[in-house]
This record gives C-alpha cells, sequence and structure tokens, in this order.
C-alpha cells in the first residue's frame, strides 16, 4: 500500500524538474526501456544495430567509419524513441477519437524515421561493401 501512495505522490509531482541528476538519468533509461518493450520497430532497430555494430568490428572498420556507424545507429533509435513519444502524446490528446492533425502528427514522426532509416542503409552501404569487396578479392 505505501508504493501506491509513493506513485500518487511521484505523479502529482510529475510536472516537476527533478533536483537529482541520477534520477534524471533514470526517468531517461525507463524511457528507453519502455520503449525497447512496446515497439517493435525498435526491437528490429536494435537488433540491426548491433549486427552492423558487430560486423563493422569483424571487419575491423577504422575509427571513423567506425564512428560515423555509431552516429548513424544511434540517430535512427533516438528517432525511434521521439517517434514513440510523439505517438504516446497524440493518443492522450485525442483519446480514441480521430483527428486529422493526430494523424498528419504522427505520420510525420514515423517519416523522420523512415528517412533516418533509408540514410542508414546508404551509409551502411558506403562503409560495408567495400570492406565486403576486399574478402572476396583476396
Amino acid at each position: 500500500m505505501k508504493s501506491k501512495a509513493k506513485l500518487i505522490k511521484s505523479r502529482r509531482n510529475s510536472y516537476r524538474t527533478s533536483q537529482n541528476v541520477l534520477i534524471s538519468f533514470r526517468y531517461a533509461f525507463n524511457g528507453v526501456k519502455y520503449t525497447l518493450r512496446n515497439s517493435r520497430n525498435f526491437k528490429i532497430q536494435v537488433f540491426f544495430a548491433l549486427f552492423s555494430l558487430i560486423l563493422g568490428s569483424i571487419l575491423k572498420m577504422d575509427t571513423s567509419e567506425y564512428l560515423i556507424l555509431l552516429v548513424t545507429v544511434f540517430t535512427v533509435l533516438t528517432l525511434e524513441i521521439l517517434n514513440t513519444s510523439i505517438e504516446s502524446l497524440v493518443d492522450l490528446v485525442v483519446k480514441k477519437k480521430f483527428s486529422n492533425l493526430a494523424k498528419i502528427a504522427k505520420d510525420c514522426s514515423a517519416g523522420a524515421v523512415l528517412l533516418a532509416s533509408i540514410n542508414s542503409v546508404i551509409i551502411g552501404l558506403y562503409l560495408f561493401i567495400p570492406k565486403i569487396k576486399l574478402l572476396f578479392l583476396n
């Protein structure tokens, strides 16, 4: 019962900015965990991110190539978390009613993730194809 009272109190103060940096980090990690648990697309993106990072390591990418890959991966994952956030906020506001503006907001945020994902494929091809070609030429 005590934890329920604590939860209600924390909800009451949820509009405030945390004064404790560690608690702020916990909130941020909760957002990442939520997205990982509840977004199928995020799970797929994390799988491909790990696969590409491991492949980059196996193919011995140099530091600058690996950094480009890492930035690309984090850009896609960040946008997917923002997309999840926007979709949740829109759902909260419109409840179960259809709204053309809500559809536009959700479609645009999904479109941003799509463009970042296409960009990541292009960058991945640019980074990986020369390395893979070298394997077959030797």
